[in-house]
């Protein structure tokens, strides 16, 4: 990235791609951003945008971004405020993904269901009916977790793998924890 300055070091612009400007009177081509050096870039008021910041995580946080000349180095340096999302808001989300991933993983089968209804002799395999009924227990302990987060800290836990000293994920993050379909591979549709 780059930015233009003004006289008084303020930024004029951010430029996230290199595309045709015009500085003072000069149209330049946008191939100057690949084939200037910096020097020549500074020259015209063009200088490199350096990121200084942790940007978060944008399922917890909102971030601001900020922008600054620094004179000494001839850099605009870039920074992130975080400001931590309401827990309320994101267990709202967190509940409604996971419902809605229950869903998805049930109406692989709702052929079955279907076929059913118009051919009373056909019945839903058991192993069907066992994987539906544990995906919606597995959707309502992810409930009943989201729920039991006391505070951000619990909640982000929520999303973490838990990994053995080799760094090998041993088990899987609570949100993520479905029941296996090996059993039902043959009935998806």
């Amino acid at each position: 990235m780059w930015a233009t300055i003004n006289e008084d070091n303020s930024i004029k612009e951010i430029i996230n791609y290199p595309r045709a400007i015009t500085v003072g009177q000069v149209r330049h081509p946008k191939d100057i951003f690949k084939s200037w050096s910096w020097t020549d870039l500074n020259n015209i008021g063009i200088y490199e945008v350096v990121d200084s910041s942790n940007r978060g995580n944008d399922f917890f946080e909102y971030s601001t971004t900020s922008y600054a000349f620094n004179s000494n180095t001839n850099k605009v340096v870039m920074s992130c405020t975080l400001t931590d999302k309401p827990l309320a808001d994101l267990k709202a989300k967190a509940i409604a993904q996971a419902k809605t991933t229950a869903n998805n993983y049930i109406k692989r089968f709702s052929w079955l269901v279907e076929r059913l209804a118009y051919d009373g002799s056909k019945t839903i395999p058991s192993a069907v009916g066992t994987y539906v009924g544990d995906i919606k227990t597995d959707c309502t302990a992810i409930e009943t977790a989201i729920n039991g987060a006391s505070n951000k800290t619990e909640f982000k836990a929520l999303y973490e793998d838990n990994k053995d000293s080799d760094g090998n994920i041993t088990e899987v993050n609570r949100i993520n924890r479905w029941t296996d379909d090996t059993d039902v591979k043959t009935y998806i549709r």
